[in-house]
């Protein structure tokens, strides 16, 4: 994010992703990990008869890389592919046509042909198993606690797995009856159990609140018509399966391959059932202290549990976030604290700000003595006394009928009332008679400063303070490891934290610039901190000569706008001091904060300012330093008209920051504006790099930035590759729209092969070896990940007679795993895992390549680590040798002088897939206004990837090859 970026809303992750994503929890835990599967079809033209790679295998059939670089002429990038594939004739693999000529190489419009397979019979890729036992390098070793907790099991125990469908029975005034709420499916399945306690048992079932529910105690199967308060439903239950807990022990004692994946899935219901109860209850009260955040919203622990299958076998993972919740209250006394000056005898005054409060709010009715929860669907446009209805062909006011049925009377009988569940006027209560439910989450977007703060603070606990809440949770009652149900289905989960081994790997040497153009090596310190002071500068700094200023503060509030003759001056001398030789700016341009809303008027003063450059420069302008008096929801306008309509790199920041001029914030501004213009900063010392054999590496990042719930908008794919080495400093990066919530990049080949043509654009030569980093999956998508879209590159490659090795890495920073160190010695000052820590040990995947690494120092908080997972490796990598290849190449980000917590190659793909989603933003807008101009009424459907236009995320050319994203 630049100095001046505005996110908005948090980033939207994948139906199933359990790396983390992106509206972000992630769906699903561990134990869908996808170990046996059916065989995908077609092979797409490559033979997948290797179910794990083998590197020594693959090696062999590479054509040899053209030599040579430089930005010189050089031969067409098809003409470089047809004469590999000439020169490679005689060890070429099985199927491949030597010297076969790809028509339409230079656009990349590349068809998919099925090239002759070795084997009838395709097999699909499998995650492949850890090479060796683990790695040994370090430079010290710490004993570390896991949030981990083992899980016992008794492996006599069946449970019954049976389907179920909840149907409400239709009657003739509501023909279209909605989706069943959860906390009604849990009501349901519970009065089922209240009626009949001994052919339902309550506490020996668990249900997904889907489809499936999981018992230690046969049910009768058939349908069954359940009453619910005024409403009457049709349950029908089917055996799906007897699962016996013996399965479970074959296949962690390895006699049996294939994952349990019912069992586990029961397993895991029953660990979240207490807590699942505890919340629909009414009237439990809180075991643990909310903390105040002001206007009607509280500070509430929320647990985070999942099942996991791990090298010392199941155990349970705990943990929890500090999330916003609406306080249960009554709704006028919830209205006070949430609505600023709010006054119910005023109510006029405040209609609208009330329905945009509670709209969509579940509410007890307080007159009854219910845990029936309602869905607030808006306000009445009468008061209460204005209200009527027919009872038994007798028209009765609402004031009559709370006094004769209830014994109530309506104090407040002038304001409007609720509707509830359907805004129809079939379901209306007096707001003076309405409870705001608990368990319901408020958005954080929505908190104003001071709560964001206090937020913040409660989120971020040291490492002790965390520790000890988990152990509390674990032994809670209103834990997952409480309450009956754990113990009927033959579980007991230790309530000791795991106990694991950490390596500290050691830390890369780094070159910084030095005068007359030389390089020096640089030492970073123990929290992997470095600076740039005295004779060190940028390694390659740019020669910045025509450059402007837009100033969006001129015409705001005066402490707002920006003091030119501080910040110029302290800008300019500090990048000449890093080696970037920057002149003076060749334009000043005035404007205000509100032309960031119109996308005319921006392109129109950027085509002007770049018309300056041409005029005083003699070129176009290198650099657009737009500064701004606060972050502005316009940042993304800006940002697509300069990216994708005129083509100029603009470096965002706060006036507040560039009036202080302060010696750090100038170099980091710096350092991004460098490595945007196409400089390196700094470069890691080259043999911690090194790969086996020669030639250049690519490394690839990719995510997918989903939209909101229900919105239908596109998902962002985003991919950014390297395009320098041996110092891989310089990426590029492509966006493209695709179906809302697919998680599979739909033209991953596509923008792959794009990214490896401008890589030979740079260079004059191709990459031999590929590292692709994917982020945003969880492990039940793993199986996408290597069976498609790893595919579909291969097959594209192979169908330009291109032949790299590739590497692929799962990158998951989104997982509530937790390391503790177990003494205070190990933990420094923050008490947290020191940088460098490598974990692939007792709490690892144990039938895959997974290891936990912290590269970055946790100054506050709980540090958490980036998990990875090693699906494909054509490399011959061992352990050791992967995990110093990640924990070196975090010392690389173009934006800061410090290591990160996530590779770049990743953490660029995420701010690239941001960036689209800004695009997407811009264009939602003006959707939205020629939808205002239409006649239509019709209401919106969910489009493909093909309604949209793909053309307008394309980056400008003059931008193609840069890293404007960062």
């Amino acid at each position: 994010m630049e100095s001046g970026g505005f996110r908005g809303k948090g980033r939207g992750r994948g139906r199933d992703g359990g790396g983390g994503g992106r509206g972000r929890g992630r769906g699903r835990d561990a134990w869908h990990h996808q170990q046996e599967q059916q065989g995908r079809g077609s092979n797409q033209g490559w033979s997948r008869r290797q179910v794990v790679p083998n590197p020594s295998v693959v090696q062999q059939g590479h054509a040899p890389m053209v030599s040579g670089r430089g930005a010189g002429a050089g031969p067409s990038f098809a003409r470089v592919l047809s004469t590999q594939s000439h020169e490679s004739s005689t060890s070429s693999p099985a199927g491949h046509v030597p010297g076969a000529v790809v028509p339409a190489m230079e656009s990349l419009a590349i068809s998919k042909p099925a090239l002759p397979s070795s084997s009838s019979s395709a097999e699909i890729l499998l995650p492949m198993k850890r090479p060796d036992n683990g790695g040994t390098n370090a430079i010290k070793k710490l004993s570390l606690l896991v949030n981990h907790f083992v899980v016992k099991f008794d492996p006599e125990k069946i449970i019954w797995h049976y389907d179920v469908d909840v149907k409400p029975m239709v009657t003739s005034s509501d023909r279209h009856p909605g989706k069943i709420s959860k906390s009604n499916l849990y009501l349901i399945r519970k009065q089922m159990s209240t009626v009949d306690p001994e052919q339902f048992p309550f506490y020996m079932t668990v249900y997904d609140g889907e489809k499936s529910i999981f018992s230690v105690a046969e049910l009768p199967t058939g349908e069954f018509r359940v009453q619910l308060f005024e409403s009457s439903y049709l349950v029908t239950l089917k055996l799906v399966n007897e699962l016996r807990l013996s399965q479970l022990n074959d296949y962690i004692g390895g006699r049996v391959l294939s994952v349990p994946r019912d069992i586990l899935q029961a397993m895991d219901l029953a660990l979240k059932e207490n807590p699942k109860r505890r919340m629909f209850s009414p009237t439990r009260s809180s075991r643990h202290q909310a903390d105040d955040l002001g206007g009607g919203i509280i500070a509430s622990r929320e647990s985070k549990y999942s099942l996991k299958q791990t090298s010392q076998g199941l155990a349970l993972c705990l943990d929890y976030s500090v999330m916003p919740f609406c306080k249960p209250l009554p709704v006028i006394e919830y209205l006070e604290k949430q609505i600023y000056g709010f006054d119910v005898n005023k109510f006029g005054n405040f209609k609208e700000k009330v329905e945009y409060a509670l709209k969509g709010l579940e509410v007890y009715k307080a007159h009854l003595n219910t845990n029936r929860r309602h869905k607030i669907a808006g306000l009445t446009s009468n008061g209460a006394r204005d209200i009527s209805f027919s009872i038994e062909d007798r028209q009765t006011s609402l004031v009559d009928y709370f006094k004769g049925k209830y014994g109530k009377d309506i104090k407040y009988q002038g304001i409007p009332c609720l509707e509830l569940g359907k805004k129809n006027g079939t379901h209306v209560v007096p707001i003076e008679f309405c409870v705001v439910a608990e368990g319901q989450r408020y958005p954080k977007e929505l908190l104003d400063r001071d709560a964001t703060k206090k937020l913040k603070d409660l989120s971020l606990p040291s490492p002790i303070v965390r520790q000890n809440i988990i152990c509390d949770m674990v032994k809670d009652a209103d834990g997952p490891c409480g309450g009956q149900v754990v113990q009927n289905f033959g579980m007991e989960a230790s309530t000791d934290m795991t106990r694991v081994e950490g390596r500290v790997l050691i830390s890369p040497q780094l070159f910084a610039g030095a005068p007359r153009g030389k390089k020096m090596k640089i030492n970073v310190n123990e929290k992997c901190h470095w600076n740039l002071v005295g004779d060190r500068c940028l390694v390659e700094g740019i020669q910045i000569d025509r450059w402007a200023i837009l100033d969006f503060t001129s015409n705001g509030p005066y402490k707002q706008r920006l003091r030119p003759e501080l910040f110029v001056p302290g800008l300019i001398a500090r990048c000449n001091k890093l080696g970037i030789d920057m002149g003076e700016p060749l334009h000043y341009q005035n404007a205000r904060m509100n032309d960031l809303y119109s996308e005319d008027v921006l392109g129109k003063m950027l085509e002007y300012i770049q018309r300056q450059s041409y005029e005083k420069g003699k070129g176009r302008l290198q650099l657009l330093l737009c500064v701004m008096a606060e972050q502005h929801p316009g940042y993304g306008c800006l940002k697509f008209v300069s990216e994708t309509k005129v083509g100029i790199m603009t470096q965002c920041c706060l006036s507040f920051g560039a009036n202080q001029a302060k010696d750090q914030y100038l170099a980091n501004l710096a350092l991004k504006i460098n490595s945007k213009l196409g400089g390196h900063n700094v470069e890691i010392y080259e043999p911690l790099l090194r790969f086996k054999g020669e030639g250049d590496v690519m490394f690839i990042g990719a995510d997918v930035n989903h939209p909101g719930k229900n919105s239908t908008s596109p998902s962002i794919a985003a991919v950014v590759a390297s395009m320098s080495w041996p110092a891989p400093n310089r990426y590029a990066a492509r966006i493209c729209p695709q179906d809302p919530g697919s998680e599979k990049i739909q033209d991953f080949s596509k923008m792959c092969l794009e990214l490896v043509e401008s890589y030979y654009k740079l260079n004059n030569l191709m990459p031999k070896k590929i590292v692709i980093f994917r982020d945003g999956v969880s492990e039940s998508q793993f199986d996408m990940v290597l069976n498609k879209e790893l595919a579909d590159v291969k097959t594209a490659f192979q169908a330009m007679n291109y032949f790299p090795t590739i590497t692929l890495i799962v990158a998951q920073k989104r997982h509530h795993t937790r390391f503790f160190p177990m003494y205070k010695q190990d933990g420094g000052s923050s008490g947290n895992v020191p940088p460098g820590t490598v974990i692939d040990s007792t709490v690892v995947d144990p039938s895959g390549f997974h290891f936990h690494l912290f590269s970055q120092y946790g100054m506050i908080g709980t540090s958490k680590s980036t998990q990875y997972h090693v699906l494909w490796d054509e490399h011959g990598f061992t352990s050791d040798h992967i995990q110093q290849l990640l924990h070196s190449m975090c010392f690389t980000s173009a934006r800061c002088t410090k290591s990160v917590s996530l590779i770049p190659p990743v953490k660029y793909a995420d701010l690239t897939a941001y960036r689209g989603r800004l695009y997407q933003q811009v264009l939602d807008r003006q959707s939205q206004a020629s939808s205002r101009s239409s006649s239509s009424s019709a209401p919106p459907s969910q489009p493909s990837a093909a309604a949209f236009d793909k053309s307008s995320y394309r980056v400008h050319p003059d931008l193609l090859h840069s890293m404007f994203f960062i």
